[in-house]
């Protein structure tokens, strides 16, 4: 069974406000730093977001299949992460 993820959701509410806020300010065309200090901020909490995630993927889903002594399951959920990390660079 997957984790629940409900915590991340009040993170993601206010992240949407943020980008919310973004558009409101192009519109207003407001100063570039601002705007670049505020997508920022957005990224960063999205980092959070993502990084919270990932440690509960490797604190239940990764323990999990490791636990279950199925070498082809924790195989899997290792080729997971290398792809994720992959696809980061």
């Amino acid at each position: 069974m997957h984790p629940s993820h409900e915590n991340q959701i009040v993170r993601l509410k206010k992240v949407e406000g943020q980008v919310r806020g973004i558009q409101t300010m192009i519109a207003e065309r407001r100063y570039c730093m601002d705007l670049l200090s505020q997508i920022r901020a957005v990224t960063g909490a999205m980092r959070k977001i993502e990084s919270g995630i990932l440690e509960s993927h490797l604190k239940h889903c990764v323990n999990d299949a490791i636990s279950s002594k199925s070498s082809e399951d924790a195989s899997v959920k290792i080729k997971e992460i290398i792809r994720l990390f992959e696809k980061m660079n």
